[in-house]
């Protein structure tokens, strides 16, 4: 493990953002760190594309998240009149 230099003003939007997503001050900055690491390699995805291969990196082979295949016709939202 390394030391890493920040300017005081991330520092502190690091705090901010690690106190209202209820993260360590390290697993916001780890957690920014991967999302640009990934955004850098993949620069068509969203942000929530991100997360998601972030997710399926992290979890056990087990684990799948719901997907829905792009040629599927769209699910009807949870109340909604068929």
């Amino acid at each position: 493990m390394g030391i890493v230099k920040i300017s005081d003003a991330l520092h502190d939007s690091v705090r901010t953002a690690s106190t209202a997503l209820s993260r360590s001050i390290n697993a916001q900055a780890e957690h920014w760190l991967r999302v640009g690491m990934m955004s850098e390699l993949h620069p068509l995805l969203t942000y929530s594309d991100i997360c998601q291969l972030l997710i399926q990196q992290a979890a056990p082979a087990s684990f799948a998240l719901p997907t829905q295949r792009p040629d599927a016709a769209p699910r009807p939202a949870p109340g909604a009149a068929q």
